[in-house]
C-alpha cells in the first residue's frame, strides 16, 4: 500500500487519492495545433524510476497534489501542494 503524506491531513493510504495523470507535461496554447492537443490528451509515457504524477485528496480535503514517485519501487519521495491553476487570459 502506498502512503502520501497530505499537507493538510498528515500520511494517509492511497486509497484515499486518485490519480489524475503526468505533471511533467505541458499544456499547449489555446491556438495550438490539433496534433499538438492530440499528443497532450491522448500520448502516454511508460516511465521507469522517477516520475512527477498529479493526484487529488478526494476521501479527505480535496486538495491536488504534486507526487514524485519511483514507478519501479513504488516508493514516494516528495508529496507537494500544487498551485493553483491559472484561468486563461481572454
Amino acid at each position: 500500500m502506498l502512503r502520501l503524506d497530505c499537507p493538510f491531513c498528515g500520511v494517509r493510504s492511497h486509497t484515499e487519492f486518485s490519480y489524475l495523470g503526468d505533471a511533467t507535461k505541458t499544456r499547449p496554447a489555446d491556438d495550438a495545433p490539433i496534433e499538438s492537443w492530440l499528443d497532450f490528451v491522448y500520448i502516454r509515457r511508460n516511465p521507469k524510476g522517477r516520475h512527477e504524477e498529479y493526484w487529488q485528496h478526494v476521501l479527505g480535503c480535496r486538495a491536488w497534489v504534486r507526487v514524485t514517485r519511483d514507478t519501479l519501487t513504488h516508493a514516494i519521495e516528495n508529496v507537494d501542494l500544487t498551485a493553483p491553476i491559472e484561468e486563461p487570459a481572454k
